[in-house]
C-alpha cells in the first residue's frame, strides 16, 4: 500500500481512494453547502410544484437561505402584469415547495418583474421617430467623418434595442 500526500487536503488517503467530496469541483462545493440541490430541484420542478398557470408568467430565480436549511426567501421573476396573480398565490407557493420537501425550507417570497418582448417593441418604435430626427440633424453636418462616425452609432443603437 502507498500512502500519498495531496496537498490540497492534510489528511493522508491510500492512493487512488479519496473521499467523493474531495473529488467535487469548488464551485459545485459552494453551491452544495449554499442548499444549491434544493434551488436545481424546484427549477427542474417548477411547472409541477405550482401549475401550468402560475409557471406560465413566473420563474425561479434564486433561493437566499438564512442559517441551516429553514426560512430561506424564495426570489421570482413576474411577467409584468401579473404581480398581483403571484402575491394572492404567496401562501400557496410557499405550501406547495415546502410540502415537497418535507420541511420548511421557504418563508417569504420576493418578486421581481421583467418586460415581455411586446413592451420593448412599443418602446422601439417610439424611438425610431427619434432616430429619424436624429438621422436629418446628422445629414447637416459638414464633416464626412464626423456624419459616417455618428451615423454609425445610431446605427449600433438601433440594432442594440431590438
Amino acid at each position: 500500500m502507498h500512502y500519498k500526500q495531496n496537498n490540497k487536503e492534510s489528511k493522508t488517503y491510500v492512493q487512488g481512494l479519496r473521499p467523493f467530496g474531495n473529488t467535487l469541483p469548488r464551485g459545485v462545493k459552494g453551491l452544495l453547502k449554499k442548499n444549491g440541490y434544493n434551488y436545481s430541484e424546484i427549477i427542474s420542478k417548477w411547472n409541477f410544484l405550482v401549475g401550468a398557470e402560475i409557471s406560465t408568467f413566473s420563474y425561479p430565480v434564486a433561493i437566499k437561505m438564512v442559517k441551516g436549511n429553514a426560512n430561506g426567501t424564495l426570489v421570482l421573476a413576474v411577467e409584468r402584469g401579473n404581480e398581483i396573480n403571484i402575491e394572492y398565490s404567496k401562501n400557496e407557493i410557499i405550501n406547495k415547495i415546502n410540502s415537497y420537501f418535507g420541511y420548511k425550507l421557504i418563508s417569504n417570497i420576493k418578486l421581481k418583474t421583467f418586460r415581455t418582448k411586446s413592451e420593448k417593441s412599443k418602446k422601439n418604435i417610439i424611438s425610431s421617430k427619434l432616430s429619424e430626427n436624429l438621422k436629418i440633424k446628422i445629414n447637416e453636418i459638414k464633416s464626412e467623418n464626423i456624419k459616417n462616425s455618428l451615423s454609425q452609432l445610431l446605427d449600433q443603437i438601433n440594432n442594440d434595442k431590438i
